[in-house]
């Protein structure tokens, strides 16, 4: 038998976090006998201490240390156990004390298990270490299948009113409460009884000029025109603010405000994200779509149907197909690794991308945490994580062709003439050219041995010939090293003109006065950086990037020359990336005096060609035809003409909306998330916890990838499913209020926050399921609610009690978005381009190179004027107001908004380009609708700006502004105020 010593040799490293886990056991087990033979109850005593302290690590899907203690085997097989055998158990040593040490090895950091607690690991052992037949221990969660979350969506009433306290309460209210209305509508008595029950009282109604602001921007965006509160405030009628509510919800810009808050929580960018960060332009019509769909008024359910499986369920219809965008719109690592380790993780990661999106839009869970173990938190499986990847890993980042069988078979019907034609060019081509390779393969060995000197050489390519006067000396680049046709795009860091004779001399340098001409690439902002003069300087290194094919030396007097040498990297210092070693291939040297009359002096028709494709083109040269050539160029012109008839033709639309692949099976467990390391099999399913209800699924492995990703996507949305519902209820709830019943609206789960008032939102979401997943009802029982309608005001005795207002005795106040506040503000210049739909503007200038880099426009123009979801959302890329007012980076999901106050804010407010173009414009503004009038145009700012008109002080104050500093002064003040970019 192996001793205990070979033990501690052989697993004392593995066995370590083991045992400071075990550490951490609770106390209060039951003690054991002290003759040490009664049998102790594993399921009762021991699996509790290994499913709360040890599974996190030692589980099948995460063996840390090789080790699993979810059966009997991990502990025998690595004799960390021996069976009736406690002193040789490799477990007992290191959680007993040795002699002569104060505590035992292990653990380290906690308190050392109790006397009781090592017995009853000994009387186990000694008792024959009893573990049932076929028992797999799990690592219990915080919460079961108990959760408040996951039980069916409770069948509620409103509460009925203690009437009792309530008149207790009124005395001490605020006057103008409508006490019946809040006793009968049904939020309002949800609402109410918990006031009641936490001793609070509402606030009164609202003014009407706020509620019409407060409503605007809630469902639009936008604030009310002067106009709009002026017919509302004048509106008597007892539906005048219903009619209001009407109206808002049948607003196009309805869907833009809702829409955004959308992509919000699905993190739509445009841009790849991580260290390429290379823009998408093709996403646009996602973001489209979801404007449609919330101004269409489309079933949420259809929603969720179409944005996991629209390919599936709308056949080749684009306006369902987009939906899938939402699988890709996320962030995702292309810069590709060769290395198929790496490459494996980074598909890996992709998918739980994908996986988190999906669990925290739709079912407020967060699954992604079950990606190497099982849910330290709620009840999630690291099988359902992976039955949840067997479903998606089908789902490829990409662009995909939409088009309807009608405009296919129109486009079809414009091309094939032409392809025709274009094949029976191409075939006359190819003849005429195989009849040309044919008389110079022949001709080959002739003209081969003509080719007595090596090819060109980047390091160095000289030329030498007779001497012959001269003043200027060019360089005729016929072909490049790397391409018989291109001459354009090679470099030379050097070109040199010597003389003959005993003390030759090099005439070309600047310093001695030579000057070079020929076309350069420019690089942006440093116009010389890339010019001929680098190659007469004297000096290797920087070159110049040819944009024509010539180059010419003019020296500084005429010279007997008899010399030149050319290279594109002398030194030998470059890398070897091609792009910056491209050299000349074929070429002549010419010389003239007076650069009208020109003479070759060399030339590369005798060295060897530096490619075989340079060595073909050279013999098709030799022994094409005057007809021949022709031939071809009248072919080559009228096959370039029918390519261009082609090109013309719209090609059907490619958006970025995902590629759908065969799943390559079978799908495992990753242990630990190592893709490398399978773990037991899985199939696509539902949530384990779920699994049981008459939605839940289980599906055979060869199921194909559509019907994987439609099971799920119906599955989401079964009527049994409790959590799509109250989260998507809760996320409405969350927009109109600032925050949700739930205040964390993507996690429904341990972690996340409990609900404030959980039949209201069960309540709330039985009414979406009634009213078939549609969101405007829901709106507008939200809306015309007395608690949304309430006042604002603080009150310190209710807010001593709640001081978020999460109860809502107040309307709680909110800071607009930063996209609310930029379209503000070109709304108040008169200057909001309200145009909806296409593709976006940008407010940022955009640059590629291997990576992409967003450098913000300083001035941006009118094109930039439309509202702010129609900007190309690109992730980290930072712009003006809409940064500086926290709206997020799409790099993640973004289920709340921030709202820091932050002194760059302020400045930004005061002195950026963007706010002082829109005072000058909202200035120019008053003085048209107001004239000249100081006090008019004190009031008309008020209106515009606040929804409403000055007091007496404000007016007074506001005048006493414009007669001192200018109009323009009142206007900067204006966007300058809290009240702005405050909603009350």
């Amino acid at each position: 038998m192996t001793t205990r010593q070979d033990n501690s040799r052989r697993f004392s490293e593995r066995f370590m976090t083991v045992v400071m886990l075990l550490g951490s056991m609770a106390a209060g087990l039951p003690a054991a006998a002290d003759d040490g033979t009664e049998t102790v109850s594993f399921e009762k005593e021991i699996a509790p201490i290994l499913q709360t302290h040890c599974l996190r690590c030692h589980n099948d899907g995460n063996a840390k240390g090789d080790l699993s203690l979810t059966t009997l085997k991990g502990l025998t097989e690595s004799e960390y156990i021996v069976p009736g055998q406690p002193d040789d158990s490799y477990l007992l040593e290191v959680v007993t004390v040795a002699e002569g040490e104060q505590r035992p090895s292990m653990p380290k950091e906690d308190e050392p298990l109790s006397d009781e607690q090592v017995a009853l690991l000994r009387r186990w052992i000694t008792s024959g270490a009893e573990w049932p037949d076929g028992l797999v221990l799990r690592e219990q969660s915080k919460t079961d299948g108990t959760w408040w979350s996951l039980q069916p969506v409770a069948d509620v009433g409103p509460p009925p009113i203690d009437e009792e306290k309530l008149d207790s309460l009124r005395t001490h209210a605020p006057d103008g409460i409508d006490w019946s209305a809040w006793s009968t509508g049904p939020i309002d008595r949800f609402v109410l009884a918990k006031l009641i029950e936490k001793g609070l009282t509402p606030n009164p109604p609202a003014e009407k000029s706020a509620l019409i602001r407060r409503l605007s921007y809630d469902l639009t965006g936008l604030p009310p025109s002067p106009e709009e509160v002026e017919a509302f405030l004048n509106d008597d009628r007892p539906d005048a603010y219903e009619r209001l509510v009407d109206r808002l919800l049948e607003s196009p810009h309805y869907g833009e405000q809702w829409g955004r808050h959308w992509l919000d929580v699905v993190r739509f960018g445009e841009s790849n994200g991580f260290e390429r960060n290379v823009i998408i332009n093709n996403l646009w019509p996602f973001r489209d779509y979801v404007i449609r769909s919330f101004n269409e008024d489309k079933s949420f359910r259809q929603l969720v149907l179409e944005h996991l499986a629209g390919d599936v369920i709308g056949g080749s219809d684009p306006n369902v197909a987009i939906g899938t965008a939402f699988l890709v719109c996320g962030p995702y690592d292309n810069v590709g690794n060769q290395d198929p380790v790496q490459a494996a993780l980074i598909r890996a990661n992709t998918i739980d991308e994908m996986i988190r999106a999906t669990g925290e839009a739709f079912l407020g869970l967060t699954i992604g945490c079950a990606r190497c173990h099982d849910h330290k938190f709620d009840p999630i499986l690291q099988e359902d994580y992976y039955s949840l990847y067997a479903s998606l890993a089908g789902v490829h980042h990409g662009d995909r062709v939409i088009a309807t069988p009608e405009q296919q078979q129109e486009r079809t019907a414009k091309l094939q003439p032409l392809q025709q034609r274009q094949q029976e060019l191409t075939a006359r081509r190819n003849e005429v050219q195989g009849a040309i390779n044919q008389r110079a393969d022949a001709a080959a060995a002739e003209e081969e041995s003509k080719w007595t000197r090596p090819p060109v050489d980047r390091y160095g390519t000289e030329e030498t010939f007779e001497p012959v006067e001269a003043r200027h000396v060019r360089l005729v680049v016929l072909s490049r090293d790397d391409s018989p046709t291109a001459r354009t795009g090679f470099r030379i860091d050097e070109f040199e003109v010597w003389t003959g004779g005993d003390a030759p001399r090099n005439v070309a340098l600047t310093s001695n006065g030579g000057t070079a001409q020929g076309a350069s690439r420019v690089a942006r902002d440093f116009a010389g950086a890339y010019s001929a003069d680098l190659t007469i300087d004297g000096q290797f290194g920087a070159q110049w990037m040819a944009a024509g094919p010539e180059l010419t030396i003019t020296l500084a007097k005429p010279e007997r020359i008899a010399r030149v040498l050319f290279s594109s990297d002398r030194p030998r210092s470059l890398d070897t990336r091609h792009h910056l070693t491209r050299f000349v291939g074929d070429y002549r040297i010419e010389v003239s005096l007076d650069g009208n009359e020109w003479t070759t002096v060399a030339s590369s028709a005798d060295r060897q060609p530096p490619s075989p494709a340079h060595r073909r083109q050279r013999l098709v040269d030799r022994v094409m035809t005057d007809e021949e050539r022709k031939t071809l160029a009248e072919l080559n012109r009228e096959l370039a003409d029918v390519n261009r008839q082609i090109a013309a033709i719209p090609a059907p639309p490619t958006w970025w909306i995902g590629q759908f692949r065969k799943a390559d099976g079978p799908f495992h467990v990753f242990v630990g998330g190592d893709p490398q390391r399978h773990g037991k099999p899985v199939t696509a399913a539902s949530l384990s916890v779920l699994k049981s209800g008459p939605g839940g699924y289980e599906l055979p492995a060869d199921t194909s990838e559509s019907d994987r990703r439609r099971k799920l996507a119906e599955w989401i949305v079964s009527p049994d499913n409790p959590l799509t519902p109250r989260v998507l209820a809760n996320r409405i709830w969350h927009y109109h209020f600032g925050k949700g019943i739930v205040d964390t609206p993507s996690d429904f789960g341990y972690m996340g926050g409990r609900p404030t008032h959980p039949e209201l939102l069960d309540w709330l979401a039985r009414q979406l399921i009634t009213d078939d997943w549609k969101l405007k009802p829901l709106h507008r029982r939200i809306v015309l609610s007395q608690a949304y309608r309430q006042a604002s005001t603080w009150r310190s005795d209710a807010a001593a009690v709640d001081g978020d207002s999460r109860l809502l005795w107040r309307f709680p106040p909110r800071r607009l978005t930063g996209e609310e506040i930029r379209d503000s503000m070109l709304q108040m210049a008169g200057k909001l381009d309200l145009r909806m739909g296409g593709p976006g503007f940008r407010l940022y200038e955009y640059l590629q190179d291997n990576v992409a880099t967003y450098v913000p426009l300083d001035n941006p123009g009118p094109e930039t004027y439309r509202r702010a979801v129609y900007h190309q959302n690109a992730r980290a890329a930072r712009v003006d107001v809409l940064s500086d007012f926290d709206c997020p980076d799409p790099a993640f999901a973004a289920a709340r908004r921030s709202a820091t106050t932050t002194p760059l804010q302020a400045l930004t407010m005061l002195n950026h380009e963007f706010p002082v173009g829109i005072a000058e414009a909202i200035a120019r503004r008053l003085e048209a609708e107001a004239g000249d009038d100081a006090a008019e145009q004190v009031k008309r700012g008020f209106q515009i700006a606040f929804a409403r008109l000055p007091d007496a002080e404000e007016q007074a104050a506001a005048v006493e502004v414009v007669h001192q500093h200018g109009l323009r002064a009142f206007c900067r003040a204006l966007l300058n105020a809290n009240e702005l970019i405050y909603l009350q």
